[in-house]
C-alpha cells in the first residue's frame, strides 16, 4: 500500500466530516419522529379523538421535509467511499459493504415505500392499516440506522472476518459476529435513542411556541406533554446506554477512552478523578486547569474500585512492541509474497495481529518502506511511532464533555416541563417555554458532538489496529479535492437552509385545521382545554 500525501488524506477526511455532519443534522429528527407520530395516531386509533390525528398529521408534515432532504444528503456519502476512499474499500470493502447492501435492500426500501402510503392514505386505508403503515416507516428508518451503525461498529471493533494475504484485504466470515457486534448493539440503541431526544425537544419547543402565542393551545398542550414525557424517558435510556458504550470504549479502545476523558498517566485505583473541566496540550501531553472530582472516573468507567485506567503515555509505551511486531509482519508477508516460502507465511501469520502498526510506522521508514529498515534505525522508528496512536486529545475531551452537559441540559428540561404540564401549569411558567423553544437546536448538536466523539477518537486508524487512516484514501489531487469539498459544502448548506426555510414555515403556520376539526369532532374539546391549561 502506497501512502497518499497528507494534503489530500486532510482534505479527504474534512469533506467526509462535512457531508456526514451535515446528513447527521436530519437522521436524529427522522428517527424519533416516526415512533412520535406512531404514538400519537395509536391514541387516535384507541379513542377516536380527532386531535390527535390533527397531531400526527401536523407533526408528520415536518417529519416529511426533515425525510425528504435527509435522503438526499445521505445517498451522496456512499458514493464518496468508492471516490475518496478507495484503500480503504478494497480492503475492507466486504465488511463495510454488506451491512450497507442490506440497509438498503431490507431498510431503506421499507422505510420509502410506506411513506409515501402514511402521507397519502388516511383517507384510503382503514385506521389499523394505516397505524401499521406508520409503525413500517418507523421500523424502516431505526433499521436503516442499525445496519448503518452496524457496518461503523467493524471499524471500530473488527470482527467476523481474516486478513487474506493472498488478496490483500480483509475476507467476510461470519455475518453473524459483524450483526451482533457489542459495539455495534449498544452504539445503534444510543443513536436511536438520542433521536428520540431530538424529536421531542423539536416538538416540545415548537408546542411552546404556539403557547408563548397563545395559539392551538389544546393542541399544543397535548403536543408538549407528550413530547415531555416522550424526552424524559429518552433522556435517561441516553445516560444509562451512553455508560454501556463507554464501558465497551474501555474494553476495545483504550486510547479513545484515554483521550475522552484526558488521561496521560495511569492512576492507581480509584483516585483517578472525573474531569470537569481541562484544557489538554497533545504536544506537551498534560492538562491544564483542571478541575475534576475525585474518585468518580475509576467506577464510573471500570464499574469496579480496582481497575486501572490506563493513560496514553503507557498506552504508547505498550504499543512499542507491536509496532516492532507489525513491521516483522509486514516483511515477512513481503518475503513470502516474493518466494512462497512456507517459514514465511509462519513468520507472518505469527506477527499478523499486530501488522496495522507496521503500516502506522511506514511514514517513519526510509521511503516509507517498513521492509527496508535498517537494523539500526528500528528503534528510533518505533520510538516516531509511539505517539500517532493517540487522536486528537482536545477534540476528542471537548467533544465528549459538550456532549455530557447538554444530556444533563436535556434531562433537567425535560423533568421539569413533564412536572409542569403534568400539574397544567404551562401558561404560567414562560421562562421554561422559552428555555423549551430555545433548546430546539442543541440535541441535533449533542448528536454532532457525539458522532465526533467517536469518529475523532478512533483516529489515526480507519479501521482500528488494523488500517491507518493515512493509507485509506484514493490518489487524487489537492485541487480536485479543494473543488470537490467546496461544491458539496455550498449544495449541503442549500439543503440546510431550505430544511430551515420549510421548517420554520410550517412551523409558524401551525395545524391550521385544527380548531375547525376539534369543533366537529372532538366534543370534550372545550373541557379538554381548560383541563390542559389548568384553567
Amino acid at each position: 500500500m502506497e501512502p497518499i500525501s497528507s494534503e489530500v488524506v486532510d482534505l479527504s477526511r474534512l469533506q467526509f466530516a462535512v457531508t456526514a455532519l451535515y446528513h447527521f443534522m436530519f437522521v436524529p429528527l427522522t428517527l424519533g419522529l416516526t415512533f412520535m407520530l406512531a404514538a400519537m395516531e395509536t391514541v387516535y386509533v384507541v379513542t377516536g379523538r380527532k386531535i390527535y390525528k390533527d397531531m400526527a398529521q401536523f407533526w408528520g408534515k415536518l417529519f416529511g421535509i426533515n425525510f425528504a432532504l435527509g435522503v438526499a444528503t445521505g445517498i451522496t456519502m456512499e458514493f464518496e467511499f468508492g471516490t475518496n476512499w478507495s484503500m480503504y474499500s478494497r480492503f475492507f470493502g466486504d465488511m463495510f459493504g454488506t451491512p450497507l447492501a442490506i440497509e438498503g435492500l431490507m431498510a431503506f426500501f421499507m422505510e420509502s415505500t410506506f411513506v409515501g402510503l402514511m402521507f397519502f392514505g388516511w383517507d384510503r386505508l382503514s385506521k389499523p392499516a394505516h397505524l401499521t403503515v406508520t409503525y413500517l416507516v418507523a421500523l424502516g428508518s431505526n433499521l436503516s440506522a442499525l445496519w448503518i451503525l452496524v457496518a461503523n461498529a467493524s471499524m471500530n471493533v473488527p470482527q467476523g472476518a481474516h486478513f487474506d494475504p493472498e488478496t490483500m484485504r480483509m475476507q467476510f466470515d461470519s455475518i453473524v459476529q459483524v450483526i451482533f457486534n457489542p459495539d455495534a448493539q449498544a452504539k445503534f440503541v444510543h443513536t436511536s435513542v438520542a433521536g428520540y431526544v431530538c424529536a421531542s425537544m423539536l416538538v416540545m419547543g415548537i408546542s411552546a411556541f404556539y403557547i408563548l402565542r397563545g395559539r392551538h393551545r389544546a393542541f399544543a398542550a397535548r403536543s408538549f406533554r407528550m413530547a415531555a414525557l416522550f424526552g424524559i424517558i429518552s433522556t435517561v435510556a441516553v445516560i444509562t446506554l451512553g455508560d454501556v458504550l463507554g464501558r465497551l470504549v474501555y474494553e476495545h479502545q483504550p486510547t479513545k477512552l484515554a483521550a475522552m476523558e484526558g488521561v496521560w498517566r495511569t492512576t492507581k485505583p480509584p483516585y483517578e478523578p472525573w474531569l470537569a473541566f481541562a484544557i489538554p496540550d497533545d504536544g506537551k501531553q498534560e492538562n491544564a486547569l483542571e478541575i475534576g472530582i475525585p474518585f468518580v472516573l475509576t467506577p464510573l468507567v471500570t464499574h469496579s474500585f480496582t481497575a486501572p485506567i490506563t493513560g496514553m503515555k503507557e498506552l504508547e509505551d505498550q504499543a512499542g512492541p507491536r509496532i516492532s511486531s507489525g513491521i516483522a509482519a509486514l516483511t515477512a508477508l513481503k518475503a513470502w509474497r516474493a518466494s512462497g516460502s512456507a517459514s514465511d507465511l509462519a513468520a507472518f501469520n505469527a506477527h499478523k495481529a499486530d501488522m496495522g502498526y507496521g503500516f502506522l510506522a511506514a511514514r517513519h521508514a526510509p521511503g516509507q518502506d517498513v521492509t527496508a529498515i535498517p537494523a539500526a534505525q528500528l528503534d528510533t522508528v518505533v520510538n516516531e511511532t509511539k505517539p500517532d496512536i493517540l487522536p486528537n486529545v482536545f477534540v476528542t475531551f471537548w467533544a465528549f464533555r459538550i456532549m455530557v452537559f447538554l444530556s444533563l441540559w436535556f434531562f433537567a428540561v425535560f423533568a421539569f416541563g413533564s412536572y409542569v404540564s403534568l400539574k397544567n401549569r404551562l401558561e404560567r411558567n414562560p421562562l421554561l417555554l422559552k428555555l423549551c423553544l430555545w433548546s430546539i437546536p442543541l440535541p441535533i448538536l449533542a448528536t454532532e458532538f457525539g458522532w465526533i466523539t467517536a469518529e475523532a477518537g478512533r483516529q489515526p486508524w480507519t479501521v482500528f489496529d488494523l488500517l491507518p487512516t493515512y493509507l485509506s484514501a484514493s490518489t487524487h489531487s489537492v485541487g480536485y479535492m479543494l473543488f470537490s469539498l467546496a461544491g458539496f459544502a455550498l449544495i449541503y448548506s442549500i439543503f440546510i437552509a431550505a430544511e430551515l426555510y420549510l421548517m420554520f414555515k410550517f412551523a409558524r403556520l401551525g395545524p391550521e385545521e385544527h380548531g375547525a376539526h376539534a369543533r366537529h369532532d372532538d366534543p370534550g374539546h372545550e373541557d379538554g382545554l381548560v383541563v390542559a391549561l389548568g384553567e
